[in-house]
């Protein structure tokens, strides 16, 4: 059988993914797939999670061994099959793809058709993704301020810390503080 999965974000209203994949693919070749499809690098701990229809997560695959209990049931990426969890139209899973910041990508399984897929595909490819780090959004938007490329209520950084050059601290007026106070300095 060959799942056609969609894929959006709750970050990026046009951001959309479909792909195609065999049903018998190992968890760790979708992963991949998504990782191709978004260009994010393969460098972190991802988990997909099977939810229920409001999106709660229900069960995990994670992409390494995690279980510290050997009798506790686990399901990793490169040793469980879609086709094992993943069976009904309208299935809905996660893709986290940042765990510290609990951001996910999000999955539908639009349709399941007859044949075979030796390898998943991107059929549809529609607006940027999110980024997959929160700190590379942080250091891009740095770096344009710095080069003065910050644009609406930036920040002045040649200005004076205290937003006038002509503040002169001789002028502070300890008026209106009482006596102890003023005394101390």
């Amino acid at each position: 059988m060959v799942y056609q999965f969609r894929i959006f974000s709750d970050e990026i209203d046009l951001f959309e993914r479909i792909i195609e994949i065999d049903s018998d693919a190992l968890f760790s070749d979708f992963h991949q797939a998504i990782l191709d499809s978004v260009k994010y690098k393969n460098d972190d701990v991802t988990s997909f999670f099977l939810c229920d229809d409001r999106w709660e997560k229900e069960l995990e695959i994670t992409l390494l061994e995690m279980a510290l209990n050997p009798e506790e049931d686990t399901w990793v990426m490169d040793k469980t099959r879609l086709s094992e969890l993943v069976e009904d139209e309208g299935q809905r899973l996660q893709y986290m793809f940042d765990s510290i910041n609990e951001r996910a990508l999000y999955i539908e399984l639009e349709e399941i058709r007859s044949g075979h897929l030796a390898k998943a595909k991107c059929v549809d490819a529609s607006g940027e993704a999110p980024v997959q780090h929160i700190e590379e959004d942080f250091d891009k938007t740095i770096q344009a301020i710095l080069k003065g490329e910050q644009t609406g209520g930036g920040f002045d950084l040649d200005g004076d810390f205290y937003g006038d050059s002509e503040y002169d601290q001789d002028e502070f007026d300890l008026q209106g503080f009482n006596d102890d106070f003023s005394d101390d300095f």
